[in-house]
């Protein structure tokens, strides 16, 4: 949380709220190494229609 709150310049209780938020629905998940909490996408489906929607955005830019 604490890495992810100082790439995005925001509060670690906000981003503990949107993580939990996301985890509720199950579009991300959470696993314990040792003092870390590690975050990934639950789903594959949701890192195609992110990497769909990037797609659409660079093209939309040039």
């Amino acid at each position: 949380v604490g890495n992810i709150a100082i790439s995005l310049d925001m509060e670690q209780s906000a981003i503990s709220h949107q993580l939990k938020t996301l985890k509720d629905a199950r579009l991300v998940k959470s696993r314990r190494e040792g003092k870390s909490m590690l975050y990934s996408l639950d789903d594959l489906h949701v890192f195609s229609i992110l990497e769909q929607v990037l797609t659409h955005v660079n093209e939309l830019e040039k």
